[in-house]
C-alpha cells in the first residue's frame, strides 16, 4: 500500500521526510497549517506550516531542556510565562516544579491548543486542568506588552521559527518588555534554531537582548527530529550570570523543586549544555 510522506523544506536545499501512516488531522487554522499524523518511528507528530513541532518519541528532550534549565537557573520561580507551548509540554514541565504558584500561557492559535488536547493527550498530561495554570488564547506581543512590571520569575517562549506567525517574537519590542515585566532576577528563555544551518538566529536574537539584559547566553540540547545537529536554546537573564551554577546547586534546586523523573535533563547535562563548540559561541555577544 503506499502511503503519503510529508517533506519538511525548513532548509533551501536540504530536507528530512516523514512518512504518513495515520492522519489524525489537518487544518488551515486563521494563522498557519496544522499536521498531526502518526509514523511509526516518532509515534504522533505535529507540524506547522511543514515544519516539524513536536513528536512523541522525542519531545522529552526540548521540553524538558526548555522548561528545567531556566527555572533551575533562576532558583526560586514562582511566577512563570509561557508565550506559544500551544500542545502543552512546557506547560506540562513547567507544573512538575512544586515551587511554582502560577503558569500563565499565551498560545496565538486555539486550534493548535484544540488539536493537541485531542490528538497529543501525553504531551500536556493533566497540565491543562492544574489550577495553577492559567491558559490564553491570544497575541503573546499584546500580552507582555500589557504585563505589569515584574510581574514575572522566568518567561520561556517555545514559538515556531522567525517567519510567519513567529516572527513578531524576535523583535526589539518584544524583548524590551519581556526585561520590563521580569523580576530583578528574570530568565527569559527561547529557541533559537539549529546553529549549523540557522546561526543567524542565534546570532541576531543575542543581539537583540544583549540592549536589555545584562547576561546573555545559550546553551543545546541534541533533538534527533530537529535536523542539523544541536538546536540551541537562547537564554538572557538580569541577574544571575547563566551556566555559572555547580551541578551540586542545580541538583538541590531539582530536589527542592520535586524534579525526580526526567529522560533527558539531569543537573550534569545541565550544567554541561553550557559548554558550547566555538562554531556556536561565535554567535554571541563579546
Amino acid at each position: 500500500m503506499s502511503r503519503e510522506w510529508i517533506s519538511e523544506g525548513l532548509y533551501e536545499g536540504w530536507r528530512q521526510e516523514l512518512r504518513v501512516d495515520r492522519m489524525l488531522a489537518r487544518k488551515k487554522s486563521a494563522f498557519q497549517d496544522i499536521a498531526v499524523f502518526e509514523n511509526v518511528d516518532l509515534g504522533r507528530v505535529l507540524m506547522l506550516d511543514g515544519v516539524v513541532q513536536i513528536t512523541e518519541r522525542d519531545e522529552f528532550v526540548y521540553q524538558e531542556m526548555l522548561t528545567h534549565v531556566p527555572l533551575l537557573e533562576h532558583g526560586d520561580a514562582k511566577r512563570v510565562l509561557i508565550i506559544g507551548a500551544g500542545d502543552g509540554g512546557v506547560l506540562r514541565r513547567v507544573l512538575e516544579h512544586g515551587t511554582v504558584e502560577k503558569a500563565v500561557m499565551v498560545e496565538i492559535d486555539g486550534d493548535v491548543i484544540a488539536l493537541s488536547k485531542e490528538f497529543l493527550p501525553s504531551i500536556a498530561g493533566n497540565a491543562w486542568n492544574d489550577p495553577r495554570a492559567e491558559v490564553i488564547v491570544g497575541d503573546g506581543i499584546e500580552y507582555v506588552t500589557n504585563a505589569a512590571d515584574g510581574s514575572f520569575d522566568v518567561i520561556i517562549v517555545d514559538s515556531t521559527d522567525p517567519i510567519g506567525v513567529g516572527e513578531v517574537l524576535f523583535t526589539d519590542s518584544f524583548y524590551k518588555h519581556c526585561a520590563r515585566i521580569l523580576t530583578a532576577n528574570g530568565i527569559i528563555v527561547n529557541q533559537c534554531g539549529v546553529p549549523f544551518m540557522q546561526a543567524d538566529e542565534l546570532r541576531d536574537t543575542s543581539a537583540r537582548r544583549a540592549q536589555f539584559f545584562d547576561h546573555v547566553s545559550a546553551y543545546v540540547a541534541a533533538v534527533p527530529t530537529y535536523v542539523g545537529g544541536f538546536m540551541t536554546l537562547g537564554v538572557a537573564a538580569k541577574g544571575v550570570v547563566p551556566g555559572q551554577q555547580p551541578v551540586d546547586v542545580i541538583r538541590a534546586r531539582a530536589q527542592k523543586a520535586g524534579i525526580a523523573h526526567t529522560r533527558y535533563w539531569t543537573p550534569e547535562m545541565h550544567v554541561a549544555s553550557f559548554t558550547l563548540p566555538p562554531y556556536i559561541a561565535k554567535n554571541l555577544p563579546r
